[in-house]
């Protein structure tokens, strides 16, 4: 008996041409199965449909095995005792907004009236009832040229009729030996030439630059010996 494979096995193409002539050989049967095909869904279907099927036989959970969380309780805030809550609400406002800090209230706070001026004159400097119409910014500069600066802006500021002045000096917390430049202005101020000239003196407020600034009055005109004596 022939081997089934070998009339398969052509030696040329000329004998497999007459093979197929004579149409003496069938092809074997394919044992291969075509796949199922799916299930195709039809367009009626919805998806309320799908979720009821595909949920059929499904029981729920019986209540006793259920465990119940509550949320988290809130954190009750805690009220300071009343004696504690007024500075509370002074810090609060002075970190969010700046208000209620008094420079007047530090060891910073100088102020001083000169000749034939009322004592309160220096707190009224203070507190912005004169208008500041000029500054002149030593900070930083050596004590000489400091000086000569603060010469030629008051001399401009007498000479343009000018009697509110700001005076930046620094609070001079860098300098071992306290606020140098601060101590000069106040003793140029009050002992040289230009106290003719000097109504009152004060701490600027926090707004223009607080114990690092000083708050000057200036006289229309200079104080004579005679108003001294008078006086």
């Amino acid at each position: 008996m022939k081997n089934p494979k070998a009339a398969f096995c052509f030696k040329s193409f000329q004998e497999m041409k007459a093979l197929l002539k004579a149409q003496s050989f069938s092809f074997p049967e394919s044992r291969l199965t075509p796949a199922p095909r799916k299930e195709e869904r039809t367009s009626s279907e919805d998806e309320e449909t799908v979720f009821e099927k595909a949920m059929e036989g499904v029981a729920p959970f019986p209540r006793h095995n259920l465990v119940e969380r509550g949320l988290p309780a809130q954190r009750q805030e805690i009220s300071p005792p009343p004696e504690e809550a007024e500075p509370l609400l002074q810090l609060r406002d002075l970190v969010r907004h700046g208000m209620g800090f008094e420079v007047s209230q530090t060891p910073e706070y100088i102020e001083g009236t000169m000749y034939q001026a009322p004592p309160e004159i220096a707190r009224r400097l203070h507190r912005g009832d004169f208008s500041i119409q000029a500054y002149v910014d030593l900070h930083r500069l050596q004590v000489a040229d400091a000086q000569e600066t603060l010469e030629r802006f008051l001399k401009w500021a007498v000479t343009g009729g000018k009697t509110g002045v700001l005076i930046v000096h620094g609070r001079g917390l860098s300098s071992s030996s306290g606020p140098v430049l601060k101590q000069k202005v106040i003793e140029w101020l009050t002992r040289g030439p230009w106290r003719k000239w000097v109504m009152a003196y004060a701490t600027a407020r926090s707004c223009d630059g607080g114990a690092g600034a000083t708050y000057v009055l200036l006289r229309r005109r200079p104080v004579s010996k005679r108003s001294k004596k008078s006086g």
